[in-house]
């Protein structure tokens, strides 16, 4: 299973969701693969940060990520695609690639208002490959105790695809985990930040369902 996680908007968290998700499948027995696929290299600083004890990540940041990713996936049950912050051949071949397309917005109306590009070349790989891959948002670092997520669930609904009932939100954990090299599932102090990734990867389980 493919999963890729895309907004051409940046800081809204894809790195954190990708290297947390990848860590609870590799936690939980399953193989699992992260792949960076833009060439600043975020993923790979923080691979290098954990001395490479967590994952198993690579870089795949060429526009040939399409076939490049094909080696790896009799190898392993799980890759998570960290997708770069912007609309480009890298983008559009990631998608092209991909059972599952997971787009983060903050609850913000300037992330729905970006999100319009990567939904359109969503739609366009899905009208010509029969629906694939499939598609939802998830609320990214949303305040806690405030209506705002709730308010974006309706906003990015006229897109058209559904809106993951779980989010993460904005903890000091996320980054703090992230520059020790570690993850939010690797903090001894870490329980809410933790749930909130464990609630996600299961219903991204549930969202996988019948996708051969």
């Amino acid at each position: 299973m493919i999963i890729s996680i895309l907004n051409q908007k940046g800081g809204v968290g894809k790195t954190t969701l990708a290297i947390n998700l990848a860590r609870y499948f590799t936690k939980n027995g399953k193989k699992t693969l992260l792949v960076d696929s833009d060439s600043q290299g975020s993923t790979m600083d923080w691979h290098e940060k954990s001395d490479a004890e967590l994952l198993n990540v690579i870089c795949l940041c060429k526009n040939t990520i399409k076939k490049d990713i094909k080696q790896f996936i009799d190898h392993y049950k799980w890759i998570f695609i960290d997708g770069i912050p912007q609309i480009s051949t890298v983008t559009a071949s990631t998608i092209s690639c991909s059972d599952i397309v997971l787009i983060p917005v903050q609850p913000s109306p300037y992330d729905i208002w970006a999100s319009s590009e990567i939904v359109e070349l969503i739609k366009t790989r899905q009208e010509i490959n029969n629906g694939m891959p499939k598609a939802a948002f998830i609320i990214s670092m949303k305040r806690v105790n405030t209506n705002l997520g709730k308010d974006i669930r309706e906003s990015v609904s006229q897109y058209g695809f559904p809106v993951f009932v779980n989010s993460t939100s904005h903890r000091v954990i996320y980054p703090e985990s992230a520059k020790e090299g570690l993850t939010v599932l690797d903090m001894k102090y870490a329980k809410e930040a933790s749930l909130e990734i464990e609630a996600i990867a299961k219903e991204l389980e549930e969202f996988c369902y019948g996708i051969n």
